[in-house]
């Protein structure tokens, strides 16, 4: 008599150990709603914020609000299409990372401060470059990897510019889409 496969959740959570130099670490804890080969679609809870996160004097995220998250492995940055409390898309936001180690359910990565966000009127720019080069100066990252962020943040923009980025995945994997995903039997 052979035993049935353990009942997996059609929608597994993951938790992403998310380091930031010097010495911050947060674990951010997610549902897995697509995975494909090349990427894993996953959305944040409603996120509890301290205060609103702005760019250019807009909200784009809030307490309430979610994100939908696009992490490529192998890739030196994640894409997350952010929305505020009531739904409303608000832009599309390319962390620059070390590429995850992604072991089941538990994944790690270290943010290199640098940003990239597409506004929804499609114009892209280059966020946090600030804290990066206080962080280099700091030398709480290697010059190589410093290097290869804005390599990485460089070729993002470009792309973008040139109708390439973000990839088409990005576009149907809506905040919409993702809930009725979730709220499918």
């Amino acid at each position: 008599m052979s035993e049935s496969p353990p009942n997996v959740p059609e929608h597994p959570l993951i938790a992403i150990h998310y380091r930031r130099p010097p010495d911050r670490l947060r674990v951010y804890v997610q549902q897995v709603v697509h995975e494909q080969d090349d990427v894993i679609v996953t959305v944040s809870e409603p996120l509890e914020l301290e205060q609103p996160v702005q760019v250019n004097g807009e909200i784009v995220l809030e307490t309430g609000s979610r994100a939908v998250w696009f992490t490529f492995p192998d890739m030196w940055h994640d894409i997350g299409r952010f929305h505020r409390a009531d739904g409303s898309f608000t832009g599309v936001y390319a962390n620059i990372l070390t590429p995850p180690v992604i072991d089941g359910p538990i994944w790690h990565t270290t943010d290199l401060w640098l940003d990239v966000w597409v506004s929804p009127t499609d114009v892209s720019e280059l966020l946090d470059e600030d804290e990066f080069l206080e962080g280099v100066a700091q030398k709480h990252i290697d010059q190589e990897t410093a290097d290869r962020a804005r390599w990485e943040a460089e070729q993002i923009i470009g792309r973008h510019r040139r109708g390439l980025w973000p990839p088409p995945i990005v576009a149907d994997w809506t905040l919409e889409r993702v809930l009725k995903e979730l709220s499918a039997p």
